[in-house]
């Protein structure tokens, strides 16, 4: 969940977000190492009483520089590309959701007779708390449908790497699984009119056993 001036990632609460996390740190880890390279190929000169002024060409480090970078990339692209086809599979689920975005709150609907609209209220915790949390189990597959009425929304949770836009006119469709339960704050991603910013999301995951006679 958000921690007050955290400047890191959210702890991952699902598969597709343990990835992306493990990415982040393979990308930094890769960051780090051209910073220290280069760093050091750039101070090792200034310390050095040998310079040649006549220096024109060097075939070998042409090759290397040339060569590194291309490593590097691939060394970054296999990951991601691996991280890519995971979060695009579409497992099995018994459960659906449909969630509809409206200037300035979310509607959701798990069957005929759970409907209800979620909105940032007075005297609530500022962008967290809603006026309806969304109760889901955890541990279990969700499909999810999002549409919007007006203009585009995003519904972002950042705890479970999952960020999808709202279009009117068009159902978009994803899957999530939370692996623990507990509260998950997000937010509207998309810059939706004047009152974007009161967008919040709140879901609360609970076991299975906890949704005993409820439809989906």
């Amino acid at each position: 969940m958000p921690i007050w001036q955290s400047i890191f990632l959210q702890n991952s609460s699902s598969p597709s977000m343990e990835s992306l996390n493990f990415f982040h740190d393979h990308c930094m880890g890769i960051l780090i190492l051209i910073l220290l390279v280069s760093g050091g190929m750039a101070f090792t000169p200034l310390k050095s009483d040998h310079f040649s002024r006549f220096f024109e060409e060097n075939e070998e480090m042409e090759i290397f520089w040339s060569t590194l970078p291309s490593i590097i990339l691939i060394i970054i692209a296999i990951p991601s590309l691996k991280i890519l086809y995971l979060l695009e599979e579409t497992p099995n689920s018994n459960i659906s959701l449909k969630i509809i975005g409206s200037q300035w709150y979310w509607s959701y609907q798990m069957n005929e007779s759970t409907k209800f609209d979620s909105f940032l209220e007075k005297g609530d915790f500022r962008l967290l708390s809603t006026s309806n949390f969304l109760y889901l189990p955890f541990k279990e597959n969700i499909r999810v449908l999002i549409s919007s009425t007006d203009v585009i929304h995003s519904w972002t949770l950042p705890s479970l790497g999952v960020k999808a836009d709202a279009v009117p006119g068009r159902m978009n469709q994803l899957f999530f699984l939370s692996q623990q339960s507990g509260t998950l704050f997000g937010q509207c991603s998309e810059i939706c009119g004047a009152k974007h910013s009161f967008m919040p999301i709140s879901t609360f995951f609970a076991p299975m056993k906890s949704f005993e006679g409820q439809n989906f």
